[in-house]
């Protein structure tokens, strides 16, 4: 006979594994639940409450309306212009008056270039504009 029963008496050879695994399971709901979560901090400036406001003693001026459209043409206020010399007209609006800058609103066709949009954003930082909007249709 090629099998043999264990009914003569010999060892067991089957080894019965179901306690090992619930204690294996036991064991790493137990790792799980004391392992410390891991968080990245991220620094972030806030603006402080202030208690005495500066007075506001200027009116802002008039927003600047900058489109873009699906051919990548980009508008200062309806007018073509283009994008290599955005940062100078930038630089010209902020040097008028740097601490009551105009607000640039920027509004893009779903279809522009996201590369135009980026270069624009870059004029507008290296040109030291403070005040930047998105204007969604």
């Amino acid at each position: 006979m090629a099998f043999a029963s264990n009914s003569g008496g010999g060892a067991m050879s089957d080894i019965n594994v179901t306690p090992l695994v619930d204690v294996m399971l036991v064991l790493l709901i137990i790792f799980m639940v004391t392992m410390p979560i891991q968080s990245v901090p991220v620094d972030v400036d806030l603006p402080q409450k202030s208690l005495n406001p500066p007075p506001q003693t200027k009116d802002p001026p008039d927003p600047i309306s900058l489109r873009i459209d699906a051919s990548g043409q980009v508008f200062w206020n309806n007018t073509p212009t283009p994008v290599t010399a955005l940062q100078t007209m930038m630089r010209t609006e902020v040097d008028r008056d740097p601490t009551n800058q105009p607000t640039l609103e920027i509004d893009t066709s779903d279809d522009a270039d996201y590369g135009v949009l980026a270069k624009v954003l870059a004029a507008a930082k290296n040109a030291e504009m403070a005040k930047i909007g998105f204007v969604q249709n």
